[in-house]
């Protein structure tokens, strides 16, 4: 191992549930090799209460638990990521800020544990079954040895130069 902390930027339109999710249980599974952060495009101000109570009982600390603008993220002076990972279709499908250091980026589509209906417990479930998906797939992430995720995060500024070559 390189001893390298990976940047990664969960994003949803409203960072309160999927995104959220996605920042505690990287943090918490992969904290020797990740740094996890969330944010939306259009975030609503709080944090679903389902997924505060399931982040907090992962171990990750409540007071880190807030809904945020991708726009801090996207600033000079934020960190730098070295992966966007957009969690929700809408934020997927749209015109996102240019990010500096051009991060590799993927889509991981979840449903909406937060527009579920229902019981107590069809709640509950559904926020427990995004949590799962979620979880499935840091695993991979984690699992990666530090070659790949150097050759996916180098692969993205290749093709960020590509693409800003064919524009000149």
């Amino acid at each position: 191992m390189s001893g390298r902390i990976y940047n990664v930027l969960f994003l949803c339109t409203g960072n309160s549930a999927r995104s959220i999710l996605g920042e505690a249980l990287l943090n918490t599974m992969g904290a020797s090799r990740f740094h996890a952060y969330s944010a939306g495009s259009h975030p609503a101000g709080q944090v679903q209460p389902l997924a505060r109570e399931l982040a907090i009982e992962m171990g990750y600390d409540p007071a880190r638990l807030r809904s945020k603008s991708w726009d801090e993220f996207a600033a000079a002076d934020a960190p730098r990521m070295d992966f966007i990972l957009t969690v929700c279709d809408s934020a997927a499908g749209e015109a996102c800020p240019l990010w500096p250091g051009h991060p590799a980026t993927a889509h991981w589509g979840v449903p909406d544990p937060a527009a579920v209906q229902g019981d107590a417990a069809t709640r509950r479930a559904a926020f427990r079954a995004t949590l799962l998906a979620l979880r499935q797939r840091i695993e991979l992430l984690i699992a990666l040895p530090d070659e790949k995720l150097d050759a996916l995060a180098a692969r993205a500024s290749l093709a960020a130069i590509a693409a800003q070559a064919g524009a000149a």
